[in-house]
């Protein structure tokens, strides 16, 4: 039985069912399952299956974005029951992540903060059209171990090297590893600008993510 709805959960993520994905994960609680079971065993092979299709060219980025809300609406009916059993998802890192002053571009930077979310990193998004200050004040408040700098636009590329030099004057660079990211950006300018690494898109992100983490 337990395995049964577990399985079902999983389909929901991977077929893009957000409404299964609740009603299942509201069955396992009420089936006695433990909420640590239900992500690793139920929510997690799913985004897994996921991102594997995404990367095979077999999904795109609207199965993707249908997937990974279906793990948040599930996730939001587990945190509750995780803190009144006292028990933290293990937190893979903490991650400030936002669009660069001057460009409100949204849609790529929320997938990237939500992806990094399901995959266990605690997420602080700043949003669209961040000013420097605010990015080094977040850092600096949440003593994340990683920065995420979107930019979509040439002409606002070059912000994110202000970032990373006003992050650099104010002590905080050895902190905190920088990840860029964006149409206009590369490799290239990754490496140009003082940055540890450069994502393509959401999964790559979340993949640098973690390999930043383990140094």
């Amino acid at each position: 039985m337990a395995d049964e709805i577990l399985t079902q959960l999983t389909n929901a993520i991977i077929e893009g069912d957000p409404d299964l994905a609740v009603e299942m994960t509201q069955k396992a609680l009420n089936a006695g399952l433990e909420p640590m079971d239900i992500i690793q065993q139920g929510l997690v092979p799913g985004m897994t299956v996921v991102g594997e299709r995404y990367e095979s060219g077999e999904y795109f980025l609207p199965n993707l974005i249908i997937s990974a809300n279906g793990m948040q609406d599930a996730m939001k009916l587990l945190e509750p029951e995780l803190r009144a059993r006292q028990q933290a998802m293990s937190v893979a890192g903490k991650v400030v992540i936002g669009t660069v002053q001057g460009d409100i571009h949204e849609i790529g930077k929320s997938l990237v903060a939500t992806m990094l979310s399901v995959n266990g990193f605690q997420v602080f998004d700043l949003g669209v059209d961040v000013p420097t200050e605010q990015f080094i004040a977040k850092v600096k408040e949440t003593g994340a171990n990683l920065l995420g700098l979107s930019a979509l636009l040439t002409t606002t590329m070059v912000v994110q090297r202000e970032v990373i030099e006003a992050l650099e004057q104010s002590g905080l660079r050895q902190q905190v590893k920088i990840m860029v990211g964006g149409a206009p950006v590369s490799r290239g300018w990754a490496n140009e600008i003082g940055a540890d690494g450069y994502a393509e898109d959401a999964i790559g992100a979340v993949l640098l993510a973690k390999q930043l983490v383990a140094g």
